[in-house]
């Protein structure tokens, strides 16, 4: 099915008049922004109240982190590198410039008209300098790093006062099988407004890179299950096998159960890949991930909270590579082989639990406190949560970082179509065949329902 992509409306004044005062408002402290686009409203919120952004900034600042990414994301530059020089030859004479970043926010290299490239200095909208949004506030490459498509930010949409004479798109290619972002292609003009067709442009130059990126996935996939195939047929352990995300692409009968995803079925494109829900498997594949730069011999042990077992479970896990380029790993269960996995290390910034949540009802931004909600349910493209205030739109789609960002604020992944408050469970109700459902706190006792894999975890937090 072909990938759509939404561009959200723009209000004529988003270059001044009620966005420039909503934005004036914001920045001293008020927190509705009637008139805002609900995108920007939330970008805002993260530069103000979780980023700490200076809206006084004039430049952005020089990039920091080192400039790494996987090999096989070469070609993924190299081929936004090509698009950006022919989109750039394409708008001529229309004043415009074309950036590639990396999933820092670091521009790599940027293209197109030469008096607006001069002007970009003044910015630092230049290479080697940083502009995600917790560098440089809302922009259309940052703040595409945080939301999928393409992301306009016109006019005074943008965090920083300095900037809010340019006019920008970007769109982040992001890995297929991961999500993570990759690149963002960019295109900004100055004082002027972008041609029409810029998202189409930036849509089809992301799809091609992605097209080279599933491939890729695709033949990693069928590797990763030839090595899983000749590791059983060596060992009597219990085996999965799973990519550098700790998403499974195979396992066996004992395996899929402690790890509640089908026996011995990968998906039938390896680029779709099963979610565990465990987050110690997650933090083990990325650390062997690291650990495997840097020693492509390493072989790692630790113990996981595996599904329908009391106890911590064993695992080993060993990096599976070809020609050079690492595929996945193998994870065996009841066994201990290896160095110990060392504690995951700290991030250069360290991610901030979200005080408030924020929402959407109709045009407006609503920041909740995290009490006043019940549970947030996935439905579709969109993330809906049951609030003291109704059902609301949260403003990030994506059911997985919203219950990673609440984890330790006493919130807990339940079914994969929901993520629960658990200080807000009234009451637990046992099926016929042993199923959990979790009565909710509120007038109507809203039962949401616990998945077999996730029950395990449900009955540890809740005492069980």
């Amino acid at each position: 099915m072909r990938e759509v992509h939404r561009l959200e409306p723009i209000p004529a004044t988003s270059g001044g008049g009620s966005v420039l005062a909503a934005w004036e408002r914001f920045v001293q402290g008020e927190d509705q922004v009637p008139g805002v686009r609900p995108l920007v409203a939330a970008s805002w919120h993260r530069c103000r109240d979780q980023y700490g952004v200076d809206p006084r900034l004039s430049k952005a600042p020089v990039a920091v982190a080192e400039p790494v990414h996987a090999p096989e994301h070469d070609a993924v530059f190299a081929e936004l590198g090509f698009h950006a020089a022919s989109v750039a030859r394409e708008l001529g004479g229309s004043g415009g410039m074309v950036t590639v970043a990396d999933a820092t926010g670091r521009i790599l290299a940027e293209w197109g008209d030469q008096a607006t490239l001069a002007r970009a200095e003044d910015s630092c909208l230049t290479p080697w300098f940083c502009w995600s949004e917790c560098a440089a506030g809302t922009n259309g490459v940052g703040t595409a790093l945080e939301a999928h498509g393409p992301v306009p930010i016109r006019g005074a949409e943008h965090w920083c006062q300095a900037f809010h004479s340019w006019a920008g798109t970007g769109i982040a290619v992001r890995d297929v099988v991961t999500k993570e972002p990759i690149a963002v292609l960019g295109i900004c003009c100055w004082r002027s407004q972008l041609p029409s067709d810029v998202g189409s442009r930036l849509v089809n130059a992301a799809s091609t890179a992605r097209h080279t990126l599933k491939r890729r996935a695709r033949d990693s996939g069928v590797e990763l299950v030839a090595a899983y195939s000749r590791a059983r047929a060596r060992s009597g352990a219990a085996l999965a096998a799973v990519d550098p995300a700790g998403k499974v692409v195979i396992a066996d009968d004992t395996a899929s159960v402690l790890l509640g995803v089908p026996a011995s079925a990968p998906a039938v494109d390896p680029t779709l890949r099963w979610n565990t829900g465990l987050p110690e498997l997650v933090a083990a594949a990325r650390c062997a991930t690291r650990q495997a730069a840097r020693d492509p011999h390493w072989v790692g042990t630790t113990q996981i909270f595996a599904h329908l077992a009391d106890g911590p479970t064993p695992i080993s896990i060993r990096p599976v590579f070809s020609s050079g380029h690492l595929l996945g790993n193998l994870v065996s269960f009841g066994v201990s082989d290896g160095t110990q996995v060392p504690q995951a290390e700290e991030s250069a910034h360290p991610r901030v639990r979200p005080r408030r949540l924020v929402a959407v009802r109709d045009n407006r931004m609503v920041l909740l406190r995290l009490p006043e909600i019940l549970f947030a349910e996935s439905q579709r493209n969109d993330v809906w949560l049951s609030t003291d205030q109704g059902w609301l739109r949260a403003a990030s789609s994506s059911l997985d970082r919203l219950g990673s960002e609440l984890a330790d604020a006493g919130f807990l992944r339940v079914h994969r179509r929901y993520v629960v408050n658990l200080s807000r469970v009234r009451e637990v109700e046992r099926g016929p065949k042993g199923e959990l459902s979790l009565v909710m706190e509120d007038r109507t006792n809203e039962r949401v329902p616990v998945s077999r894999r996730n029950t395990p975890a449900v009955r540890r937090a809740l005492n069980l």
